[in-house]
């Protein structure tokens, strides 16, 4: 894995494209993210099946640093509610919400592929449709 290869599957997860978890997962991918874990690309797909069918999330690397094995990235992710949804992941949401995570996730890197992807929350905020932004704490 190199910063280019990294960049591509940010671009392609960004575009909602679920073949780049075929590209840069490991079949029995480890996924880890505060209480919520799942294995596997089917899993994966799944997962953000659902956050993608009411939301778009974006996300924005501000620091990336790998050594082969392991690579980390201080990351921003902004997730848009698009639609009214009373069962979203982070419970019911209405159009126009909008929650940003702010963190570190550390993946270690098998046969090229992430193989265990594990999420730290330095702040999860919550911003509704009036603008008013308050603190979450961690989600899952």
């Amino acid at each position: 894995m190199n910063h280019e290869r990294f960049a591509d599957y940010i671009r392609r997860f960004n575009a909602q494209d679920p073949s780049a978890f075929e590209d840069y997962l490991t079949p029995d991918v480890a996924v880890q993210n505060g209480t919520l874990k799942y294995t596997g690309i089917e899993a994966m797909k799944a997962h953000y099946a659902r956050i993608w069918s009411g939301m778009k999330e974006t996300l924005d690397p501000r620091r990336v640093v790998c050594d082969g094995d392991t690579l980390a990235v201080e990351l921003h992710a902004r997730f848009e509610a698009l639609k009214d949804d009373p069962d979203s992941l982070f419970g019911p949401v209405v159009r126009g919400e909008a929650f940003d995570y702010t963190g570190v996730i550390m993946y270690r890197i098998r046969d090229g592929r992430f193989a265990d992807i594990r999420v730290a929350y330095l702040d999860f905020v919550h911003t509704d449709v009036q603008g008013r932004r308050r603190s979450l704490g961690i989600p899952h």
